[in-house]
């Protein structure tokens, strides 16, 4: 194992009464293109009408920043050159009038917001929304929080919540959203593709609720996390033969699995996932894959065997709540997923722990 590994995870505490931040530049991390972030000095912003300037604590790695490192971007979150990172807590240092937040509180924020008045905003389809507003800047000392991110979605933190562990609160809430529009019933038995931080939360939630849940991954020391989160059992793609007709075989008395969630976004699995499901089944899309891809279904599949599809993006404001709900009622539980704490000019170091899956997630933490 490398010795960047042996850094250890620190709870770094600082009280709601800390002074004041008298400067007026900042680091923060700005993504360029293909693996091109840089360390950068800028302004600090002032917050406007409505919104929050927060001193970030903690802000963490995720599969999606992986993704967008590799790729150069992301067709609908950010453009280079542009501000990096989305998951992240703090503490709020200053606020823009017409606010009800005030300075000194720690809170969590999600990344995004919808308008509240297009076609599918109306419609309460708020993932699909046609003005969706994404913040990114977490991997900076401070970011400024939109008003409209502000009024549906920045939440005060209870004192149980550690800021690194708040930061879970966004993938969760896309967990959440996934879990609930896949059709399932107690007892179940549900397949999750995938041993990362989003594989490991869609088992954690789904054995809450009583499925029976197969985890398939590629990493034996995951697949024991995914034990610990509730998977009933487990299968290492790397060492099996044909996964698809094994996963069939131990499910349902050889029919197959009920629902299948595909967590890791390639083509390929996406159409093993869907070969897996029984008759009547339902497959999560829920792994996003490369833009300009496609992945191909069998007629008889989709036809005979009546086997729902549903793509699954994203999440809403209700979900962000049940996701920092869920947090705060079991404080602790899904800490395995912070592999390790770096401070913010080791980024690409931490990068290179989620390449080499020595990391789920690294808390990224600004130098003092």
């Amino acid at each position: 194992m490398k010795t960047r590994m042996k850094v250890a995870v620190t709870r770094r505490t600082r009280h709601e009464n800390s002074s004041p931040a008298t400067k007026t530049r900042m680091k923060g991390a700005v993504l360029y293109g293909k693996e091109d972030v840089r360390l950068e000095s800028m302004a600090v912003p002032s917050p406007g009408e409505g919104e929050v300037l927060i001193r970030i604590e903690s802000a963490t790695t995720c599969g999606t920043d992986l993704k967008v490192f590799h790729r150069g971007g992301h067709a609908r979150m950010l453009k280079p050159p542009t501000l990096f990172g989305h998951e992240f807590s703090g503490i709020i240092e200053s606020v823009g009038a017409g606010t009800s937040f005030e300075r000194g509180q720690r809170v969590a924020c999600h990344n995004s917001a919808p308008c509240l008045e297009c076609f599918y905003c109306k419609r309460t389809q708020f993932s699909l929304c046609e003005n969706l507003l994404f913040l990114n800047g977490a991997f900076a000392e401070f970011i400024k929080v939109p008003a409209p991110i502000v009024a549906q979605n920045l939440h005060v933190l209870p004192d149980c919540l550690p800021f690194d562990e708040a930061c879970l609160m966004e993938p969760l809430s896309c967990v959440a959203h996934g879990v609930a529009r896949t059709p399932m019933e107690h007892g179940d038995t549900v397949v999750v593709i995938g041993d990362g931080a989003i594989g490991q939360m869609f088992v954690w939630l789904l054995s809450m609720k009583g499925m029976q849940v197969i985890q398939i991954g590629s990493h034996s020391h995951r697949l024991e996390v995914g034990r610990y989160f509730g998977a009933s059992q487990s299968l290492n793609y790397s060492d099996a033969e044909n996964v698809v007709e094994k996963i069939r075989r131990i499910s349902n008395s050889g029919r197959g699995p009920d629902a299948v969630i595909e967590c890791i976004g390639k083509p390929d699995v996406w159409e093993a996932a869907i070969r897996m499901a029984r008759p009547g089944g339902h497959v999560n899309l829920f792994g996003g894959c490369p833009r300009d891809t496609d992945f191909a279904v069998s007629t008889e599949t989709a036809h005979y065997n009546e086997v729902t599809l549903s793509g699954v993006f994203h999440t809403t404001p209700h979900y962000v709540k049940q996701a920092l709900d869920l947090l705060s009622a079991h404080p602790g539980r899904l800490r395995p997923l912070l592999s390790c704490e770096l401070p913010l000019s080791q980024l690409h170091e931490a990068f290179e722990l989620m390449d080499d899956r020595e990391a789920f997630k690294v808390s990224i933490r600004n130098e003092q």
